[in-house]
């Protein structure tokens, strides 16, 4: 099998929790969780697109030079990354103003991309990670 880049995006956390929180209490909850993998809570991903290594190469040599292209550049370089709403915006601009030097499939990985990365901005705790599967 080639080697793919695969985007996976938190799914859902495995925690006990035996009533709902308050609203107002969401973004405690939220920085709990992300610092729970030190209290044992464990983040579980689902597959949300594979793209060929090779041409997802191709692809970044497509956008423009900058911060947002470094990160997905990661991908290949260290085999993982993060993206979380930090990045998001950086992203979304960059990915924004290089659809047409796209080809049809790149164009449709970046309309998804951009899906998820939307996401995102409207839960802040969803996260993606991206990894090199040989």
């Amino acid at each position: 099998m080639e080697p793919q880049i695969v985007f996976y995006q938190l799914g859902r956390k495995v925690v006990s929790n035996q009533q709902s929180v308050p609203e107002d209490a969401r973004q405690i909850v939220y920085y709990s969780l992300a610092i729970g993998h030190h209290v044992g809570v464990m983040d579980c991903f689902d597959e949300l697109m594979a793209v060929p290594a090779e041409a997802f190469g191709k692809w970044l040599s497509r956008l423009p030079e900058g911060e947002g292209r470094r990160k997905l550049e990661g991908a290949l370089a260290f085999d993982e990354i993060e993206i979380n709403q930090s990045h998001v915006s950086g992203l979304k601009s960059m990915l924004d103003a290089s659809m047409s030097t796209m080809n049809a499939d790149e164009k449709e990985w970046t309309a998804r991309f951009v899906h998820y990365l939307d996401q995102i901005n409207a839960e802040p705790a969803l996260y993606l990670m991206v990894k090199m599967r040989q």
